[in-house]
């Protein structure tokens, strides 16, 4: 194990889920302790007794120090959620983000934990709704005693990351396109809308505010409805995609502020190309080639420089209306009666990652993936290869976090940057079906690897 670092950027906290199996004979067995200090627990796996072929007799692996918790086969969705989720309430309720990542191999119950199937039974509802449900219980609390025009809402975004776009969910699959910024920040936008009057507006990922549960859980299923699927390794019917399921504590104020910064975006864009256009337009007039092909000053042109100046003018003073905009979504935060605005829970329900083991290539499933699947499979990977050497990175507080080495991993940046009071935690998806082994062995390795690089115990 590495030394402990001298200073740790931030935790990061791994859990691992059995899938419940039925009745099997020859299951992959799994014992599980606790470090000296009692604080973390670590496993080891062994190959089912009857394992045949070449892995035969392959010796069980130990796991580092690395895990929270190592959840019982037995222990349901309400269960993860009171161990994992429900003690980051007072975190987001102070206005940080925590973020919660599903990693695992396909059919392992990613999806059930991050979303669930049974949205009714509180059992079985997946820690986003969960987590939203009882995010309304204390915001009703606190809209009892809070004037109408400061009353709080859940902001909705739903999004997913395929190859190298995100798809929102919220806004009929729309396409966006990852991009870094000038701001260095992280931008997620969709095509360029032309509007009346030459606005040209590029809408980020849309926010649905939503002032009830049941609201909130009508739009997740729309959006779920949408998510892409596609035949892996395991079965043709897995999700191709790394989904993204935002809840931010909004207010009416903070909404129309944040509208009003996407018109005025809108508004400076022409203005902006038009400054642009004509000092390009000045200038090549002022020079001309001469027989030999080389440019020189056109002695009857003079650049109209009062022309170049009124484009600037009128482009500054649509960025100074920008900028007020800016302005004013921070001025809604400092003058909120409830630090909780802003505050946000990040579920990511990552795809299936995929190991190409000759037993896995061989499978149904695996033989009917076409070129395209296979390489989105390995995107996939490359997703998840980039998140473990952010989540190394950050931990080990290097001066350099590699988040633009992939799109997932530049999409989760802010939300990352975001969290530096709050809370990150992975919860690895596995089954202890046999035929299941060497993935299974493949996700708690990758998961000790987080748990040693982000946690307090590194």
């Amino acid at each position: 194990m590495p030394p402990k670092q001298v200073q740790q950027l931030t935790s990061f906290k791994v859990y691992i889920r059995w899938r419940p199996l039925p009745d099997e004979p020859d299951a992959v067995e799994i014992t599980k302790a606790q470090n000296q200090t009692g604080d973390y627990q670590l496993v080891t796996i062994s190959q089912p007794s009857q394992t045949a072929g070449p892995s035969r007799g392959t010796k069980p692996w130990t796991s580092g120090a690395s895990f929270t918790k190592v959840f019982e086969p037995s222990d349901d969705n309400r269960a993860v959620f009171e161990n994992v989720v429900s003690q980051t309430f007072p975190r987001v309720m102070n206005g940080k983000i925590c973020n919660f990542f599903a990693y695992g191999h396909t059919g392992s119950g990613k999806t059930h934990t991050i979303v669930g199937y049974d949205h009714q039974d509180i059992h079985q509802t997946g820690l986003t709704l969960s987590a939203g449900k009882e995010l309304f219980q204390r915001l009703e609390e606190l809209n009892s005693r809070t004037s109408d025009d400061q009353q709080l809402a859940v902001g909705l975004r739903m999004y997913e990351v395929r190859k190298k776009s995100a798809f929102d969910l919220l806004n009929g699959h729309t396409e966006c396109f990852v991009r870094e910024g000038p701001d260095g920040k992280t931008h997620i936008r969709g095509e360029t809308e032309t509007l009346q009057g030459g606005k040209v507006r590029v809408r980020p990922i849309l926010i649905v505010p939503c002032w009830s549960f049941d609201q909130l859980r009508k739009e997740i299923e729309k959006g779920l409805a949408l998510r892409a699927t596609g035949t892996s390794t395991v079965h043709d019917k897995s999700s191709r995609t790394h989904a993204v399921f935002e809840l931010e504590v909004v207010n009416k104020a903070l909404i129309e502020a944040r509208d009003d910064v996407i018109e005025k975006q809108s508004e400076l864009v022409p203005h902006g190309k038009h400054a642009t256009d004509v000092y390009l337009e000045e200038n090549s007039k002022a020079y001309i080639q001469d027989a030999d092909g080389k440019f020189m000053l056109n002695p009857d042109y003079t650049i109209n420089r009062d022309r170049i100046a009124a484009a600037e003018t009128t482009k500054r003073e649509y960025e100074e209306r920008l900028e007020a905009a800016e302005a004013r979504v921070l001025e809604v935060f400092a003058t909120s009666q409830h630090p909780c605005l802003g505050g946000k829970f990040v579920f990511v329900d990552l795809a299936g990652s995929e190991y190409y083991d000759q037993k896995a290539s061989s499978s149904a499933a695996g033989s009917k993936q076409t070129a395209e699947e296979r390489q989105e499979g390995r995107q996939i990977n490359s997703d998840l290869f980039a998140l473990k050497e952010v989540i190394r990175a950050r931990a080990l507080n290097q001066s350099r976090i590699p988040f633009r080495s992939s799109p997932l991993t530049m999409v989760l940046r802010e939300y990352f940057l975001g969290s530096e009071d709050g809370f990150s935690a992975m919860i690895l998806t596995v089954s202890p079906a046999a035929d299941q082994y060497a993935a299974t062995l493949n996700t708690v390795k990758y998961g000790n690897l987080v748990g040693i690089a982000g946690g307090d115990n590194a």
